[in-house]
């Protein structure tokens, strides 16, 4: 014999009290069903209303004379005693004691009896109390769809926590000034802004002056803000006069039918406009037996005048000396847009900008998407530009070429130089030294009185001269070191040095189709300790000629030779994109060479600047870069003595790039590179390759003489 002991509060009989008052007939089953619903479901129910969505279908076919307003009471009621009940869970269990014992073996007994029993209670029922099944499965969908709704709203909680947001200290001055149009100064002034990535802080009380008709260049290491910065601004985030057009060259062009070049064009909305008004108003004329009116006649003079003033024939010439400096045969300026690859629809924005010529133009990594022909003639073309420019590039020589002024992004602040990159840098180490001489003075001279005061500190006769110090030390302002960054170092494990020629192509020739051959009667070779740089237009065959010397693409014609102790380490861009975003640095190490020790996958992270928490972060928490330098890392696990790195810069910031660079000259094995970045190039190269004309060809005087026979044929061609 046991005695049974209940715990908490019984609201079921609450429940069951309302329901078989308010509803006589109702069945039991039903009351059950609700009951459970309600005792389970308290965070599913926010509001009487919930509660109404879930239930109010069923109680209604309980009771088909109640009214819906009734029906809604009665869950009022209910969800108050719902409520109630949360209150009352949280209290201490109240035990009670059962009136009398009950015997477990009879209950059971009792049970099978009435299983075995052919009683009419279990038989037979009125068909009016039998539960609706549509009806709960009604109710449950509606609680299904409650809780999916509340699942969304989760969803976008979190992203929204995840979007980049500014805040701006706006002068009420220029608000007056903007709202009544008066303002007519084409300057910019951003004052005072933060700018947050979710709970990070990127940018904090920093102001940025851009002067109309400067060119400013944006810096700064990967991951700091400054794509954020130029989204804000291109999104009205933060406030610039009105009167001033922004555009940003974010997106690829949609591809459709649309002509290249006449996409360029259709970006002159003004000229566009008129010409579309000047078409009408001609079909009118033409069409009316009188000739037409004289308004009609007066509008057509006006427009003839305004495309006259705005020069619209010369148009259709502009745009295509933009987008054949951008790399656009005369046959692709009639090709639609749609048959265009992202790479190329991307030039396309951004020859649409160039024609555009708003009084802002933010670019943000122009030179990752064009070769260095088209790179070149970029640098001279933006070099006469009239409006204003903010620029973010890592591409030093470009900057050098293009900037009148740099904004140095740095520990959360902005700050402003003038002149172009070498300027820049030049000034900022000045500077640094200067802070840290001064910071060294100024530590010198607080010890020095320190010194005095804790050396006379219980002298009575020195009393009021170490009181006098102290308060001396009190005024002096606060005493900061100088935050320097940290130096990037990349460092490629030593190899076994090959002998003799390492890889040969011998009178090799090479096409996907007959129709379109790549190369005719190459003769290549490269040596154990090769530096060499392959330039060239997009198209002519770079990556393919990579391919080639990996021997992932068989020769049509001719041989390919090999080192049989060669080992090549192979970086491309894709590399990167194939990364699994959901796994760590190490992680990824250990899938790709498993059975080592933890320790070589976190040293050979750590040859590449990926080290302590970043090795244990998810790779789609990286930046571009640090995404790069895990692909390099993984890539040094095969110990290779040649490496062959296609675009190997993009992503990469400054500091990085030249840490590459002074990887790649202590690298003990030959490396073969295809960059349009020139800094890089100038610094390691000791053989340039130009690919051009189905093939490839040794350029002696180096990226110099390659400067000026490109520069030679963008004048020759009027580009």
């Amino acid at each position: 014999m046991i005695f049974f002991e209940t715990t908490g509060f019984d609201i079921m009989a609450d429940y069951e009290t309302v329901l078989t008052q308010c509803f006589p007939n109702i069945d039991s089953e039903i009351v059950h069903y609700v009951n459970g619903m309600l005792e389970d479901g308290h965070d599913d129910f926010e509001t009487s209303d919930d509660l109404y969505d879930a239930i109010g279908g069923i109680l209604q076919g309980t009771d088909d004379s109640k009214t819906d307003d009734e029906i809604k009471n009665i869950c009022d009621k209910l969800h108050t005693l719902m409520t109630a009940s949360n209150d009352k869970d949280s209290a201490a269990p109240v035990n009670k004691l059962l009136n009398a014992p009950v015997q477990i073996s009879s209950l059971q007994t009792e049970k099978e009896e009435i299983q075995q029993s052919n009683s009419i209670w279990l038989s037979k029922r009125d068909s009016n109390k039998v539960v609706d099944q549509k009806k709960l499965e009604k109710a449950e969908a509606q609680i299904k769809k409650k809780q999916d709704r509340k699942q969304d709203n989760k969803a976008k909680t979190n992203n929204t926590q995840e979007e980049a947001t500014a805040c701006q200290q706006i002068n009420k001055k220029d608000v007056k000034l903007d709202s009544s149009g008066t303002n007519r100064s084409m300057d910019i002034k951003i004052e005072n802004f933060d700018i947050a990535f979710g709970e990070k802080q990127l940018i904090s009380g920093a102001s940025v002056h851009l002067i109309y008709g400067r060119r400013y260049g944006f810096v700064g290491r990967n991951g700091l803000g400054k794509t954020t910065l130029l989204k804000m601004i291109a999104k009205g985030n933060l406030m610039i006069p009105s009167h001033i057009s922004v555009l940003h060259v974010e997106q690829e062009v949609e591809g459709d039918n649309t002509i290249a070049l006449e996409s360029v064009l259709e970006c002159d909305e003004e000229r566009e406009n008129l010409l579309k008004e000047e078409k009408e108003i001609s079909l009118r004329l033409s069409s009316s037996p009188s000739g037409g009116d004289n308004m009609l006649s007066t509008r057509l003079s006006e427009i003839y005048q305004h495309l006259e003033a705005i020069e619209a024939d010369k148009a259709p010439a502009k745009a295509a000396v933009i987008l054949a400096g951008l790399g656009f045969t005369p046959g692709m300026q009639k090709m639609p847009t749609k048959e265009f690859s992202g790479g190329w629809r991307m030039r396309l924005a951004l020859a649409r900008a160039l024609f555009s010529q708003p009084d802002l133009l933010l670019l943000d990594e122009p030179t990752n998407m064009l070769d260095m022909k088209a790179i070149i003639w970029l640098e001279n073309y933006l070099q006469s530009w009239k409006s204003t420019i903010l620029v973010v590039s890592h591409d030093r020589s470009f900057l050098n070429s293009v900037a009148t002024d740099i904004l140095h992004l740095h520990s959360g602040v902005i700050d402003n130089y003038r002149g172009n990159y070498e300027s820049f840098y030049k000034t900022r180490e000045e500077r640094l030294k200067n802070q840290q001489k001064e910071y060294e003075a100024q530590k010198e001279y607080r010890d020095h009185i320190q010194v005095f005061i804790d050396r006379f500190r219980y002298n009575a006769n020195r009393a009021s001269q170490v009181q006098s110090k102290l308060k001396l030390l009190e005024k002096l302002p606060e005493l900061k070191p100088i935050e320097k960054e940290s130096k990037v170092t990349l460092k490629f494990t030593d190899c076994e040095h090959l002998q003799q020629t390492v890889l040969q192509l011998d009178e090799l020739d090479f096409c996907y189709t007959k129709e379109k051959p790549i190369f005719k009667n190459l003769n290549l070779n490269t040596q154990a300790d090769s530096r060499i740089c392959i330039v060239g237009e997009n198209g002519a065959g770079k990556t393919t000629l990579l391919k080639i010397l990996l021997g992932e693409l068989e020769p049509v014609k001719g041989w390919r030779k090999a080192n049989r102790n060669l080992c090549i380490g192979y970086f491309s861009q894709h590399h990167v994109d194939q990364l699994d975003m959901s796994m760590t640095s190490i992680e990824l190490m250990a899938e790709r060479y498993p059975g080592r020790p933890s320790e070589m996958y976190r040293n050979r992270l750590g040859s590449f600047g990926v080290s302590g928490e970043l090795a244990t972060r998810p790779v789609s928490s990286l930046s571009g870069g640090q995404k790069s330098r895990v692909a390099f890392a993984i890539i040094d696990m095969l110990n290779p003595n040649f490496l062959i790195l296609d675009e190997p810069t993009n992503h990469l910031d400054m500091e990085t790039i030249e840490a590459l660079g002074n990887a790649i000259l202590k690298f003990q094995g030959g490396v073969v590179l295809v960059s349009h970045d020139e800094r890089l190039i100038r610094m390691i190269c000791k053989e340039l390759w130009v690919a051009k004309d189905r093939t490839v060809k040794a350029l002696d005087g180096g990226f110099d003489e390659y400067r000026k026979i490109v520069e030679n044929e963008l004048a020759e061609n009027g580009v």
